[in-house]
C-alpha cells in the first residue's frame, strides 16, 4: 500500500552544515553528486547496486531526491536488487520513494514488485499519486539477520515498462521500538502515520529523529493545541513531541469518532499506536477518562490521559475495509475524549531464508565471476519465483541451492573453491562459457550426481577429489585446456559416464 506526499515543488535551500543524520544511509537514486534535501544529505546510489540506469528528469524545480532515478530495463533478470550493509540483529526503517516524471516517454508509471530479503514486500502502483501530481513511498520495518539487507525490485505479470526508484533510505531504529512485534517471524508495513488536527507541512527529520513521515489529518471533529510539550524519549516509539501539538477532540459528554486510516484496509492482520495527551495546561485537574474502540470492539478501557500524555497499541488487530476509532467517554468527566496521533502497520509474515551458508558462497561465487547474471544480488532462492537466473532450490525451514545451469551464458573469471559449501547441490551445469583456472575441490558435494564444466579453458589438473563424489555418476570435462593424466579415483570407475575428450592437453595413458 503506497503513500503518497507532496514533495515535488519544494525549496531546498543548502545547509551552513548538516545537522546530526539519521543513522543509516540515504540514498539518492541515479544521482551523480551528494545532495541536501529536507535538512539531510543524500549519498549517490553507487556501490550499492550493480545494475540499472541513470536518468535526469526534465523539471528543474523538482527537489533532488525526485529529480534523478535508476531504471532497470533488463528483462532478462528477474529482480534488481540493492544491498546495503547493516548491523546483524538491528532493527531497520526502510522506505523507497518512487517520482515517474515520464522518464520513459511513456503517460503511466510502470507496475512492479518489491522485495526485502527474501520477503515479497508489496506492489509499486504509483499511478494514481502521479496523476495528481504526487509523489509515492513505501515503509515496512524489519530486524536483519546478517551483515547485509537486500531491498529487491521485481517485475511481475502487470509490468510493462522498466521499473524504476527514487529514493532509498535504510535508516536504524532503536531496539525498544515497536517491540511488541516477533520480527523473527514478521515484518510492519506502513499504512498511515498521522497526527490528528494537524494541518501544516509533513512532519520529519529533524523533529522525528528516525526521519519517519508523520502525514497531516484533518476531519470535522473540532481542534485544540496543546498547553505544554511532550518528550519523545518518554513515549514508547518515539513519537516526535510536535506530533502532540494539535488533537482534535469533542466536547464534555460526546463521543468522539475519528474515521482513520482514511482508506480502505485489506483484510489482514494490524499493529494499531494510538498517542493522546490533554491538551490544557498542566494542573492536577488536567486529566480525563475515556474508553477507545475500533470499529466497535473495545481496544483499550477507562483510559486516563493527562498532560504527560500516553500510548496504547494493538498488536495484531484484524481489519478490513474502511476503520473507525470512537473515544466513549467516562460519566462525569468535564471534558471530552482527545486524540493526538496514530500509527498503523500491516503484519507481513516473513517468507523465510536461505541457508546462510549457501546465500555466502553463491556470493563468492559471483564475485569469482567476471560477469555473472545481472539478477546475481540479493537472496539467491526467495522468493521462489524470483530466484537467480540459473539457480534451482529446494524449499524448507531453509532454502538450499540444489542445482546450478547457467550453460552457454558466456561467463568468464573462475569458478570459486566456495562452491563446494554448497553441500545440497545435486547439478552442476556451467558447459559452453569461458571460465578458467582451475577446478576446485567438491569432496564436500555428497549429492552432486552431475559435472558438467565442457567447453570451457579450465587450465589445470584433473583433481583427484572428483573420485571422492559417491553420487557422481557422469562428469563431463572435455574441450577445456585440463593436462596431467586421469586421476586413479576415477579410473575404472564402475557407472560412471566420463567424456575427457576431445580438447585438453592429458596423458596419453589417460
Amino acid at each position: 500500500m503506497s503513500l503518497s506526499i507532496f514533495l515535488l515543488w519544494l525549496v531546498t535551500i543548502p545547509l551552513s552544515h548538516c545537522l546530526p543524520a539519521p543513522r543509516g544511509f540515504l540514498l539518492n537514486c541515479g544521482a551523480t553528486k551528494e545532495a541536501i534535501s529536507g535538512n539531510l544529505q543524500w549519498t549517490t546510489d553507487e556501490g550499492f547496486i550493480t545494475v540499472g540506469n541513470k536518468t535526469i528528469l526534465d523539471a528543474p524545480d523538482l527537489v533532488p531526491i525526485l529529480a534523478t532515478l535508476r531504471f532497470f530495463p533488463d528483462q532478462s533478470a528477474k529482480k534488481y536488487c540493492y544491498v546495503i550493509p547493516v548491523t546483524k540483529g538491528g532493527k531497520y526503517a526502510v522506505r523507497t520513494t518512487y517520482y515517474y516524471g515520464g522518464f520513459d516517454g511513456g503517460k503511466e508509471p510502470p507496475v512492479f514488485d518489491q522485495i526485502i530479503e527474501g520477503t515479497p514486500w508489496s506492489t509499486v502502483n504509483t499511478t494514481e499519486d502521479y496523476a495528481n501530481g504526487l509523489s509515492s513511498y513505501y515503509e515496512i520495518v524489519v530486524q536483519v539477520t546478517g551483515k547485509t539487507l537486500s531491498i529487491c525490485l521485481a517485475r511481475n505479470q502487470q509490468t510493462v515498462s522498466s521499473p524504476f526508484i527514487s529514493a532509498l533510505e535504510v535508516l536504524f531504529l532503536e531496539n525498544s521500538m515497536y517491540n511488541s512485534t516477533d520480527f523473527t517471524k514478521f515484518a510492519l508495513a506502513n499504512v498511515a502515520r498521522n497526527c490528528f488536527g494537524y494541518n501544516h507541512s509533513l512532519i520529519s527529520f529533524p523533529d522525528d529523529p528516525f526521519n519517519r513521515y508523520w502525514q497531516p489529518f484533518t476531519d470535522a471533529n473540532p481542534v485544540v493545541t496543546s498547553q505544554s510539550n511532550i518528550t519523545s524519549f518518554d513515549f514508547w516509539n518515539r513519537p516526535p513531541g510536535k506530533a502532540f501539538e494539535n488533537a482534535v477532540t469533542t466536547s464534555r459528554g460526546k463521543t468522539l469518532t475519528v474515521k482513520w486510516p482514511p482508506m480502505a484496509l485489506p483484510s489482514s492482520n494490524y499493529c494499531i499506536s494510538l498517542y493522546f495527551q490533554d491538551n490544557r495546561t498542566p494542573s492536577p485537574y488536567s486529566w480525563r477518562t475515556f474508553n477507545v474502540l475500533v470499529n466497535g470492539m473495545n481496544f483499550y478501557s477507562n483510559l486516563n490521559v493527562t498532560t504527560a500524555g500516553v500510548t496504547v497499541f494493538g498488536t495484531s488487530w484484524p481489519l478490513s475495509g474502511m476503520t473507525e476509532i470512537t473515544l466513549t467517554p467516562q460519566l462525569g468527566i468535564p471534558v471530552g475524549p482527545i486524540i493526538n496521533a496514530g500509527e498503523i502497520f500491516q503484519i507481513l509474515p516473513l517468507g523465510g531464508r536461505t541457508l546462510t551458508r549457501d546465500v555466502l558462497a553463491m556470493q563468492e561465487v559471483a564475485r569469482s565471476l567476471n560477469n555473472p547474471p545481472s539478477d546475481w544480488s540479493g537472496d539467491p532462492c526467495l522468493p521462489q519465483q524470483y530466484s537467480w537466473t540459473g539457480i534451482t532450490c529446494t524449499q524448507g525451514k531453509f532454502a538450499r541451492v540444489s542445482a546450478l545451469n547457467l550453460k552457454g551464458l558466456n561467463l568468464s573469471g573462475s569458478l570459486s573453491p566456495s562452491i563446494a559449501n554448497l553441500t545440497a547441490l545435486q547439478s552442476i551445469w556451467l558447459g559452453e562459457n569461458k571460465l578458467s583456472g582451475d577446478i576446485p575441490d567438491l569432496s564436500p558435494l555428497n549429492v552432486l550426481a552431475s559435472l558438467h564444466l565442457e567447453d570451457n579453458q579450465f587450465d589445470g589438473m584433473i583433481p583427484e577429489s572428483l573420485g571422492l563424489v559417491n553420487n557422481l555418476n557422469e562428469i563431463f570435462l572435455q574441450n577445456n585446456n585440463l593436462k596431467g593424466s586421469l586421476p586413479a579415483t576415477l579410473k575404472n570407475r564402475n557407472g560412471l559416464n566420463l567424456q575427457i575428450r576431445p580438447g585438453n592437453k592429458l596423458l596419453v595413458s589417460a
